[in-house]
């Protein structure tokens, strides 16, 4: 598992590659919410979303063989973007596998910075095509299951911890678990007294099978939210999730839509599902416990108006 220290020197290695995104109090998340809300927005972080200080970490420390093979990534949008403009600008061949589900935008950004996309019909095989890619030559960027990836989006929890004022409860999104293993690393060494939750939704619930069955499972994805579904966890992340972080809590689709739409009327943010899902989750926390301080990691604002517009009327309805 990684610690604090490196954290700290993958915050030394990503400097001047990405931005030190704001941390922000929210009146209108505070008024919605009825609890005081402190959000950390990394959909403000190049790329759109916190994958960008993995992927560079992780350019950043290959070595000049690897560089020269090019990389290969799986995503469901936000990592295969981040590492498709961070390796256009280290001057890097990548190679991004995506499933069809994967957002337009993801696949157009990807492509207009330089990277090669493969799309497969699902995750499970978007991960079976990279294995094949992994297995001609090119370096793995792990979404995930990479120690150099989880210290560098501990960044964020760094970051957080720097900046915030009082919090007593960060949430974070879970997809493979990278970011929330990162950040869980960094709140523990600064603030051992915040408890951090996990959030994911319905039909791409990877971590709670884990953690539910005592390690790594394959679960069968069905949510909306592509840069949610993984279709299992690490050992790695899962280690993590299990010493470092209180719970993880699932909420629907429906929800995690309704998210998107709150935080665009009442934080005036435009996020991606991944993020929304994040308030039907603080509301449970703030039902259950008093004097609750919320902090919200927004990790990222890669989605376009018509596919927000697409998921509520598919709810409404």
């Amino acid at each position: 598992m990684i610690g604090i220290e490196d954290v700290e020197a993958a915050a030394k290695a990503i400097e001047g590659h990405v931005v030190r995104t704001p941390t922000v109090t929210s009146p209108g998340l505070s008024e919605l919410l009825g609890a005081p809300v402190t959000v950390k927005l990394e959909l403000l972080q190049r790329t759109g979303s916190f994958k960008a200080r993995g992927a560079v970490a992780k350019l950043l420390s290959l070595t000049e063989a690897e560089r020269a093979a090019g990389v290969v990534a799986v995503s469901g949008g936000n990592h295969g973007i981040g590492l498709a403009v961070m390796a256009g600008a280290l001057h890097v061949k990548a190679t991004v596998v995506m499933p069809r589900s994967a957002p337009e935008r993801a696949v157009e950004v990807a492509e207009s910075a330089g990277a090669t996309v493969r799309l497969a019909d699902d995750m499970a095989g978007a991960f079976a095509l990279t294995d094949r890619l992994r297995a001609e030559g090119s370096t793995l960027v792990h979404p995930f299951d990479d120690p150099a990836v989880i210290a560098a989006q501990g960044t964020v929890g760094l970051e957080f911890a720097e900046d915030a004022g009082e919090l007593t409860d960060v949430l974070v999104s879970i997809g493979g678990g990278g970011l929330i293993s990162g950040v869980a690393t960094a709140l523990r060494a600064k603030r051992p007294g915040v408890r951090i939750w996990g959030v994911e939704t319905e039909g791409a619930e990877a971590m709670s099978a884990a953690l539910a069955a005592g390690g790594p499972v394959a679960v069968e994805l069905s949510s909306i939210v592509s840069t949610l579904s993984a279709p299992a966890v690490s050992e790695l992340t899962y280690r993590h999730v299990r010493e470092r972080v209180e719970d993880v809590l699932v909420v629907p689709d429906s929800e995690a839509v309704q998210g998107v739409l709150d935080l665009a009327g009442h934080a005036k943010l435009w996020a991606e599902p991944a993020a929304g899902c994040l308030l039907p989750a603080a509301r449970r926390i703030i039902a259950e416990r008093e004097d609750v301080k919320l902090g919200l990691v927004v990790c990222g604002g890669n989605a376009t108006p018509a596919d927000v517009m697409a998921w509520a009327d598919r709810f409404r309805g």
